[in-house]
């Protein structure tokens, strides 16, 4: 059964236990999923990634049809969801379990798509397909953002972080945050400094920074910060640059726990990794396990807080940060 876009208020994981999102705004996607968990209550979450699925669909089986007594109302969502999961999903619409819900995140789904098709044939399941928000949309909602910040900058640049965006309000949503951070000691933007926060121009020798810090490439990375006069107002890329190569690193190394072939985790990689990073990454990976990772993050978000008391220290606060995780000694 497909549901419209102004049909989503009325979706209760209560009534429709299978429900399926796809298309390419995972933006709308992502937040529709927290909308739906939000309004519940005692309910256990569990995510998966489809390939943890057919790499293991015992665990999977296991987890689906057994219940405890006292156990909450189960939601699991599954990613990635694509025609190889229907079979398993056909048999647990079959066994009509109670007291769970399953809702599958998908990418852009064809016509002849079977995962589709299933979802809106059958008037017991739900398909809700995501399209991407038009450039309008974006524009608005970014010319509000800055109204309310009272940030100045000019449209052509509004027009540069749309475009930057592929219709997905949460990647517009994120860079319009790394925008407000940079912004908290003066009211303007200028189009050089937005190009290299947004990333429309990669600043390499911040990238390159990061990169060897992550591969506790310690000598490296001293010079580095040595050759290159890094200034308060190039911290906050750095954070944000660091940031999203942690969460990168992140992601591939759950995958590489899973493939346990580190040359398959790379090559298999998206977005793919340049030819030129796919060694750095392997060290990176080597050097830091997903709880490293993720105290790492915890730790860096803990810096950019830092940064916004004291701004006027923030290369400092920044650079010893960078030079103790580089150190082969140090492991978050």
């Amino acid at each position: 059964m497909i549901f419209k876009s102004y049909e989503l208020k009325k979706l209760d994981i209560n009534k429709n236990k299978y429900i399926l999102f796809y298309g390419v705004n995972e933006g709308a996607k992502t937040e529709e999923i927290k909308k739906i968990i939000s309004l519940n209550k005692n309910i256990t979450i569990t995510n998966y990634d489809e390939k943890e699925i057919l790499d293991s669909s015992e665990n999977f089986y296991n987890n689906i049809f057994s219940k405890s007594l006292f156990e909450d109302k189960k939601v699991i969502i599954i990613k990635r969801a694509t025609d190889k999961i229907v079979k398993i999903i056909e048999e647990i619409i079959e066994k009509d379990i109670t007291d769970i819900s399953l809702i599958f995140n998908s990418d852009n789904l064809e016509k002849k798509s079977k995962l589709r098709s299933l979802f809106e044939k059958n008037k017991k399941l739900v398909c809700v397909p995501f399209y991407a928000d038009t450039a309008d949309i974006l524009a608005r909602m970014a010319y509000n953002f800055f109204k309310e910040k009272k940030i100045s900058i000019s449209q052509a640049n509004i027009n540069l972080i749309v475009n930057k965006c592929n219709g997905d309000k949460r990647v517009l949503k994120n860079e319009l945050l790394k925008i407000e951070f940079f912004c908290q000691n003066k009211k303007e933007i200028s189009s050089e400094n937005l190009l290299k926060l947004v990333n429309l121009v990669e600043n390499h020798s911040i990238s390159e920074l990061i990169d060897n810090c992550l591969a506790k490439n310690e000598k490296k990375t001293m010079s580095l910060l040595n050759e290159n006069n890094f200034n308060s107002e190039d911290c906050i890329i750095i954070t944000k640059t660091f940031l999203s190569k942690l969460k990168r690193i992140l992601k591939l190394s759950k995958e590489n726990q899973i493939n346990k072939d580190l040359n398959k985790t790379i090559a298999n990689a998206r977005p793919p990794i340049f030819w030129k990073d796919k060694e750095i990454v392997k060290q990176q990976i080597n050097k830091w396990a997903p709880n490293q990772i993720n105290k790492l993050i915890f730790d860096l978000n803990e810096i950019e807080l830092q940064i916004k008391r004291n701004y006027t220290n923030s290369i400092n606060i920044v650079s010893d940060f960078i030079l103790n995780q580089s150190s082969s000694e140090t492991n978050s």
